[in-house]
């Protein structure tokens, strides 16, 4: 039996993931021949549970992938230089310390989904299974498409930096073994091979609310984020736009005003599927505990992080806006947002993780709008979000601008893993404001990055170093050469 043959079996993917892997830990202790481990459907359901048990680690989608998009902006703070943000927030890594739970679970990510991938066209299915074949078959290529760019938004520059010529990471699309010592792709090679897994599964995927997967809806919303990153503005207009159509013909809207404190907390069904597309449902049973979003950032958690003073001041321009009432605030010290509520008859270390929202579907479809000059579609999707924070609020009459867009996305989007990547994919800068407030007495900046642009070479985490001391092939990010 040939060495590529060997692969993961879904259950052992998150104990292996959680040992750091890279290339040369890809053989796994019990293996199944790729030939005939996957008989039927069923065995492919299987495969794609594990992967979303494995997106639904702490060191993944309930929390490292989602924080380190917002501690490292303007937004949000570690409460401490100790706290488990804290090297994120202050860039504290260097080539020989950076982490490699990124690397190591997106790519066991991919790994499954490939296995998926690979065998999932040569069953031999009725017409009744065909539908649900390729729903499966869309979700592996949504999920494959969702770990790809997250690794190369992480690893490698904006596509807009320089037309995508700056290196990636490496596409995946076979099985890795530990003989695999794969260079890296280009940037714009990365997004092609996302938007065509992306575009791919649109076609494929059910339509229907699918309790914990991801469906067409929220496959279509993020093609649309995708497009927005690659600066395919035009597209990105009308895939949000076919996202919300979609979506809402199917039973999804925006939260209400009244519902929006406290909807994050709902248990989303067939009949109330609300406005989260896709999250990672964790349960008391089966849940990453007390590294999971929800425990960092509560007080009577971790209180791990934090909004800023400047951000708090943003919000309080309006003091109607109904999200202020998601801030918990910890005595007189810091406030902690309160997005990650547990369902009823759970825990907050059992929060569910939204990954995608209507909300940014309305938000890429206003930013995508004002960037190729269509104020009356701008208006239109940014009003939506304007007014449910505060009915009495508009921006009817208004031109907007991409200032407008960006200011309205870090309110709604705090703490979902948005802003550092939404100041750097457009060129700007993020500036860390050192403000005061008597609430928020004990909030202050703890680093020396306070102002930072595309230009800084550590808005790139550095290839982990076990990757770069046993793959050849591998080349570093600038300026951790040295």
């Amino acid at each position: 039996m040939k060495t590529l043959q060997y692969v993961f079996i879904a259950l052992l993917l998150l104990a292996t993931a959680s040992c750091g892997n890279d290339w040369l830990d890809l053989e796994p202790s019990t293996s199944v021949d790729t030939e005939t481990s996957i008989k039927g459907l069923s065995e492919i359901e299987f495969t794609l549970n594990g992967i979303y048990s494995t997106m639904q680690s702490s060191d993944a989608y309930s929390g490292r992938l989602v924080y380190y998009g917002d501690v490292t902006g303007d937004d949000m703070q570690a409460v401490s230089s100790t706290k488990r943000t804290g090297n994120y927030y202050r860039f504290n890594f260097t080539k020989d310390s950076g982490p490699t739970s990124h690397w190591s679970y997106l790519y066991s990510i991919i790994q499954n989904c490939n296995i998926i991938l690979l065998n999932i066209d040569k069953l031999s299915i009725s017409d009744d299974d065909k539908e649900y074949r390729d729903d499966l078959k869309g979700q592996a290529l949504a999920i494959r498409g969702l770990a790809l760019f997250d690794l190369t938004r992480i690893f490698g520059y904006p596509y807009l930096k320089d037309n995508g010529a700056s290196l990636g990471v490496p596409i995946v699309t076979g099985i890795s073994t530990i003989d695999s010592k794969p260079s890296r792709n280009t940037v714009a090679q990365c997004y092609e091979a996302i938007i065509a897994d992306l575009s791919s599964s649109v076609t494929l995927l059910g339509k229907e609310f699918n309790k914990g997967k991801i469906n067409r809806w929220a496959a279509m919303t993020l093609l649309s984020r995708v497009y927005l990153y690659k600066g395919d503005n035009a597209l990105a207009l009308q895939m949000a736009e076919e996202a919300i159509a979609g979506a809402e013909s199917n039973g999804y809207a925006l939260w209400s005003t009244e519902e929006y404190p406290t909807a994050w907390g709902n248990d989303a069904s067939a009949a109330n599927p609300g406005e989260v597309l896709f999250e990672i449902v964790n349960l008391t049973t089966d849940s990453p505990g007390k590294e999971s979003m929800g425990y960092l950032n509560s007080y009577d958690g971790y209180d791990d992080m934090c909004i800023t003073c400047s951000f708090y001041h943003l919000l309080l321009e309006d003091p109607d806006d109904v999200r202020l009432q998601l801030l918990s605030f910890d005595k007189t010290y810091y406030a902690y947002v309160n997005k990650y509520q547990p369902q009823q008859g759970e825990n907050i270390t059992d929060a569910n993780i939204p990954l995608l929202r209507l909300s940014e579907a309305y938000l890429n479809a206003a930013e995508a709008a004002v960037k190729v000059n269509d104020n009356d579609k701008a208006v239109k999707y940014l009003d939506a979000i304007v007014r449910r924070a505060n009915p009495n609020r508009t921006v009817e009459g208004k031109t907007l601008t991409l200032d407008d867009v960006l200011n309205e996305r870090r309110k709604e989007l705090v703490a979902e893993g948005h802003r550092m990547y939404d100041v750097i994919r457009n060129g700007l800068t993020v500036h860390r404001i050192n403000d005061s407030d008597k609430k928020l007495s004990k909030t202050k900046h703890n680093t020396e990055y306070m102002d930072y642009d595309w230009n800084f070479y550590k808005i790139l985490l550095p290839i982990p170093k076990k990757e770069m001391d046993t793959n050849p092939n591998m080349v570093q990010n600038p300026g951790y050469s040295n």
